[in-house]
């Protein structure tokens, strides 16, 4: 059945993007059955040159996708692994960019098409010295594809055609992208990727306890993780932002990082979820957190996600079977599927329209309205 045949359901029931977040399983088989030998010998020629930096760059849920996947990058690759939002480096490039240091940057972009994804790799180009490209993105016809498919320094992958999502936030190209990067400069084995999509599976049966929670009122969410985890606690805020249209109040931190200050936004009307990372000295800061919050607020009011059980003492967890043994960031593929429904289901609740929550187009898929300033010699000078 091609996408055209696929009965899409009325906006009320979920529209394209409840269909996009579900196909995520078989879109991540798709991803792990790919292989690119020309790929992985270009990568090697730049990744085995001392002093290389890699940088991970995109906007919005994009830019998320690099914070996830940066500490296992480092961890595998041996060298400087750094999320850098495509906004920061279109805004202020000199404090960013690097002309004399090796750089490969890693550009994820859903179509390629956000001006600051052509501007910062323009930017790279004019001001390092040794700059190499790896462009993901989810549209062939994408202006960021068709400036980097053609040359010598830069390589594009592709994702399948149907992860280029249709509804207005990012869901199934982001987590394809993100195990994209992990299965070709990672440590993300093609092994793992069928525990990864049953571990989403999983997540889909439970959507009526998901819809149950978005049913439950919350006013104001607030998601928690360390390390990678950090970087799903803020796609997962913005998710929510976007699919609600701002209606239902976000925030997101680290377990440490809420306690001094942030915590100051729960109320009664707060439900708080904790990604619990899978590294076990990262896992005790975890679950300090859940005791003490399920001791301020509720059991009810703090929902948390593992890839084991956690102690009996400090309540129950929605555990993902089969992923105890992966890093954060893989572990953070089927995490995310939790989030894109929890979004998904609180917007239903207060009457938006998922595919397109801003009618009035206040926000845009795409974002509009961005001028691209050219940079000259002067604007380069030291301050």
């Amino acid at each position: 059945m091609t996408s055209s045949q696929i009965q899409v359901p009325a906006q009320e029931e979920g529209g394209a993007t409840i269909l996009e977040i579900g196909q995520q399983p078989d879109a991540w088989r798709e991803v792990g059955g790919e292989t690119d030998e020309g790929l992985a010998r270009f990568l090697r020629g730049i990744t085995e040159r001392p002093g290389l930096r890699v940088i991970l760059t995109g906007a919005g849920s994009s830019a998320f996708i690099g914070q996830i996947a940066a500490p296992a990058l480092r961890r595998h690759l041996g060298c400087r692994v750094e999320p850098i939002a495509t906004t920061d480096i279109v805004a202020a490039p000199r404090d960013h960019l690097e002309p004399d240091t090796p750089t490969l940057m890693v550009s994820f972009g859903r179509s390629g098409n956000s001006p600051e994804s052509l501007a910062t790799t323009a930017l790279a180009d004019e001001l390092v010295t040794d700059i190499w490209h790896l462009v993901y993105t989810c549209d062939r016809t994408g202006e960021l594809g068709r400036a980097h498919r053609d040359r010598a320094n830069s390589r594009v992958v592709y994702l399948p055609e149907r992860t280029n999502d249709t509804g207005f936030a990012m869901t199934s190209s982001l987590t394809s992208m993100l195990l994209s990067c992990l299965l070709t400069l990672g440590p993300a084995g093609r092994g793992n990727v069928e525990a990864l999509a049953q571990a989403a599976e999983h997540v889909a049966t439970l959507q009526p306890d998901i819809r149950a929670l978005a049913q439950s009122g919350p006013q104001r969410i607030v998601y928690l993780g360390s390390g990678a985890l950090a970087g799903l606690a803020q796609e997962s805020a913005l998710k929510l932002l976007e699919l609600t249209a701002g209606v239902v109040v976000t925030y997101f931190d680290s377990p440490l990082g809420f306690r001094h200050g942030p915590k100051s936004v729960l109320d009664g009307c707060t439900l708080v979820v904790v990604y619990v990372s899978n590294d076990p000295y990262t896992r005790r800061y975890d679950l300090d957190i859940v005791a003490e919050l399920r001791a301020q607020l509720s059991p009810d009011a703090v929902r948390v996600l593992s890839c084991e059980p956690i102690p009996q003492e400090l309540g129950t967890a929605t555990v993902l079977p089969g992923l105890a043994h992966l890093d954060d960031a893989q572990a953070a593929l089927p995490y995310l599927v939790f989030a894109q429904y929890l979004a998904l289901f609180t917007a239903l609740e207060h009457g938006k329209t998922p595919d397109n929550p801003f009618p009035s187009g206040e926000v845009s898929r795409v974002v509009q309205g961005v001028t691209i300033h050219p940079i000259s010699p002067s604007d380069l000078e030291a301050r």
